[in-house]
């Protein structure tokens, strides 16, 4: 997910009660870690994320590769891999991904959901499934990104393998803050209330589907608490490679926050701050654009969703006709 969640937080950071409701009641103690990346077009990037995740001091009772082809799986070597994977396969964007997986989990299943470029400490894993065994209340958690290459060039393997080495001595912290919604690069969610409300990802927002996970967070958020760990720690290499047209992420970027506000899953507030940041962000950075993002591309996004929405035209899945 390309948006920075530190605008989505709730500003309350205090600890959660584990008392747990209704839902929580109903909810089995989960007994398995499911992994979920969903990837297209970034076979350089994909194997070395998931070859890291053997390095877990816990490792995931199930991996699951959500693809668009087997071109998507690079180099990788499934059968040398000391945990289970299935491979599934279907047409491209991140919500259709997402749904592919939800379908085959079970009511005993936490499922955590990363990025193809997100690399996890070593205990995190573990430290996911006691924060669902521990507090029956929650229904997303979301991890500590120690640092976020989406907000810059970002960061190779290696550089991620460094980042996380030297964070590893720092004070980690079991406190659980409530957030407004999870971070889609690193979420974990209760899958026996998602699959008890059927609750899916909407597939209204195509492609890499700019807020999928603010939208899914708040519909799941009926049903219990949404938080974030500060022992479930991570880095989001932010990595460059196969990103669609600037265009495409400028208009997402207003025509998406109109689509969940009219939903009632984004709060005008978080609606309007997130829009009117990004208008800013584009502008500035048009003037002497970076080699790593297509701004330019973006700001005109933004200005024909800002046409579309005056015109009462806009739709998410405009983008699938816009030409860069």
């Amino acid at each position: 997910m390309l948006h920075s969640m530190s605008e989505l937080q709730n500003p309350a950071q205090t600890a959660l009660p584990t008392d747990g409701g209704a839902d929580a009641v109903r909810a089995p103690q989960p007994t398995r870690v499911v992994i979920g990346i969903p990837t297209t077009g970034r076979p350089t990037i994909l194997p070395d994320t998931v070859r890291a995740i053997a390095r877990q001091s816990r490792l995931p009772d199930l991996l699951i590769l959500s693809v668009a082809g087997p071109d998507d799986l690079g180099d990788l070597d499934i059968p040398k891999l000391p945990f289970p994977v299935e491979v599934i396969t279907g047409p491209k964007g991140a919500t259709l991904q997402r749904n592919r997986m939800m379908r085959i989990l079970g009511r005993e299943d936490v499922l955590l959901l990363l990025d193809d470029d997100f690399l996890m400490e070593p205990d995190y894993v573990a430290n996911t499934l006691t924060v669902f065994r521990e507090n029956p209340n929650v229904v997303i958690a979301t991890g500590t990104v120690l640092a976020d290459g989406i907000r810059g060039p970002g960061y190779d393997h290696r550089e991620g393998a460094r980042l996380l080495a030297e964070h590893a001595q720092a004070e980690k912290t079991e406190t659980l803050s409530p957030k407004y919604a999870g971070y889609g690069c690193n979420m974990a969610l209760r899958a026996s209330v998602a699959l008890d409300e059927a609750m899916l990802f909407d597939e209204a927002l195509p492609l890499y589907s700019w807020l999928e996970d603010v939208d899914f967070s708040r519909r799941l958020a009926a049903h219990g608490d949404v938080v974030k760990a500060g022992h479930m720690r991570g880095v989001h290499l932010g990595t460059k490679t196969g990103r669609t047209p600037g265009i495409y992420l400028g208009y997402s970027q207003i025509a998406n926050p109109f689509y969940l506000r009219r939903k009632g899953t984004m709060s005008r507030f978080h609606a309007y701050e997130m829009m009117s940041r990004n208008i800013l962000s584009n502008l500035m950075h048009s003037l002497r654009p970076p080699a790593w993002a297509d701004y330019r591309g973006r700001l005109k996004g933004n200005l024909v969703a800002i046409g579309d929405v005056i015109r009462g035209k806009d739709s998410p899945d405009r983008i699938t006709r816009l030409k860069p």
